[in-house]
């Protein structure tokens, strides 16, 4: 059985790499008549996604909630532009990060979950590992010195849940119309497994999208290659 990992920051690093940068787009938030809530929570973001061509691009350019039924509206969108069957929660982001970017970057620097981020040789060893899954993306950095790694941003989706055994027991329901979840993500994970993707070695959890889930191939060939600045935890499966 395969075996299934969180992948977080490490606690210390030796590299300094800092980053000013956002997206290019980004869905706005949403105020649900149901709940009642005002949120915008995605990590996800889309850095192939072109939203030039919308007649509505402007309405992507300026974070604010807005309400559902407009919500609604420019989420269906941007929907064919993203991979099909994707998640889009208010405030996920699209196209590519854009920004400066400072200091010295780990091959693997994941320290801001909305925009994970690799170098591109980095990328390209572990896709020859037989990584699966792993699509990077050309970003709009610039950087501030003259020898600096290609970063790729990496597009990494939403699949797979928590097993309802580490939910608290007392957990409000999921808002049947927007979607939210309102309740924090538990210390302690278990996967559930029936949930969990088949054919991915790295991806998000769909309940708790910063929460970046690999499987035993990812860091067995994180591992292998050297490629420092990632903690890994394995979780249990049910």
């Amino acid at each position: 059985m395969t075996r299934f990992y969180w992948l977080q920051s490490p606690t210390a690093s030796r590299y300094t790499g800092e980053l000013q940068a956002t997206h290019k787009w980004r869905l706005p938030g949403v105020s649900c008549p149901e709940c009642g809530a005002t949120w915008a929570g995605s990590a996800t973001s889309f850095p192939n996604a072109d939203l030039s061509s919308l007649p509505d691009e402007r309405e992507f350019k300026v974070p604010r909630p807005e309400p559902f039924d407009e919500f609604v509206r420019l989420r269906e969108l941007v929907r064919p532009l993203v991979p099909s069957g994707a998640q889009l929660l208010p405030g996920a982001k699209f196209g590519p990060l854009v920004g400066t970017a400072t200091g010295t970057f780990s091959p693997i620097f994941f320290y801001f979950v909305e925009s994970p981020l690799m170098h591109r040789e980095a990328l390209e060893k572990l896709r020859a590992e037989g990584v699966r899954g792993l699509k990077g993306f050309p970003t709009e950095l610039r950087f501030r010195q003259k020898k600096h790694p290609e970063l790729v941003e990496l597009e990494v989706l939403p699949h797979g849940r928590l097993h309802i055994d580490c939910l608290p027991p007392d957990r409000p329901p999921k808002c049947p119309k927007c979607g939210r979840n309102g309740f924090k993500r538990p210390e302690e994970l278990i996967l559930d497994a029936s949930s969990l993707p088949v054919d991915l070695d790295l991806f998000r959890l769909s309940d708790f999208e910063t929460t970046f889930i690999c499987t035993e191939r990812f860091v067995d060939a994180v591992r292998r290659l050297e490629l420092h600045e990632a903690a890994f935890r394995e979780l249990p499966l049910r």
